[in-house]
C-alpha cells in the first residue's frame, strides 16, 4: 500500500505522547522501523518445577542442542544479576516475580539448565516456594512462562509446547 504509514499507538491520550502532524509524510513506505519497539527471540523450552530444601528448582529442557547451548551462554554472560519469572496469558502479563529475596544459582545439564532459588531464612524459603508454585500453576494452566536474568529474557515455554494444546485440569 503506497499510502500507508506505520505509527506507534502506545499511550494514546497520555501526556508526552506524540501524534502525527501535518509534516508527517502521507505517501510512500517507511524508510526505517519505528522506534520504541524492543523485540527479542528466545528459545522455547519445557519447564519442570521442583520444591527443594530452602526454596525451589526450575529445570529448563531443550530438544535442540543449539538452543540449549544458546541459553547456557546467555546464563554465563548474565550471571550474578536479578532473576525473574513472568507468566503471560494471551500476551498480557498475569504474574511477575523478581527473586530479589533469593539466592539464584544455575547449573548446566545435558539438555539445558537448572535454576535454583533459595534462602537460609525459613520464612523467605516459604515465600520463594509460594512464588514458584504460582509460576508452576500458571505454566500448567497454559500461560507462556519466561525466565529473565538481568531483565533479559533467557528462555520461555508453554505447557504442552510444540504445537500441542495445554492439558485441561479436571
Amino acid at each position: 500500500m503506497a499510502n500507508a504509514m506505520v505509527l506507534e499507538r502506545t499511550g494514546v491520550g497520555f501526556p508526552g505522547v506524540t501524534f502525527p502532524t501535518p509534516t508527517t509524510p502521507t505517501v510512500g513506505a517507511p524508510t526505517s522501523f519505528p522506534t520504541g519497539f524492543n523485540w527479542t527471540v528466545v528459545p522455547r523450552c519445557t519447564f519442570k518445577f521442583e520444591k527443594c530444601t530452602g526454596g525451589y528448582k526450575v529445570w529448563c529442557y531443550f530438544e535442540d542442542k543449539l538452543a540449549s547451548s544458546m541459553v547456557q551462554n546467555l546464563c554465563s554472560m548474565l550471571a550474578g544479576g536479578l532473576c525473574s519469572f513472568c507468566c503471560y496469558w494471551n500476551g498480557a502479563p498475569v504474574y511477575f516475580c523478581h527473586y530479589t529475596f533469593a539466592t539464584c544459582k544455575y547449573e548446566f545439564t545435558d539438555s539445558g539448565c537448572c535454576f535454583t532459588f533459595t534462602s537460609g531464612d525459613p520464612q523467605w524459603a516459604k515465600i520463594i516456594q509460594s512464588c514458584c508454585e504460582c509460576c508452576h500453576e500458571c505454566y500448567e494452566t497454559g500461560c507462556t512462562c519466561c525466565f529473565f536474568m538481568n531483565s533479559t529474557p533467557v528462555c520461555c515455554g508453554v505447557y504442552g509446547d510444540a504445537g500441542k494444546p495445554a492439558k485441561a485440569k479436571g
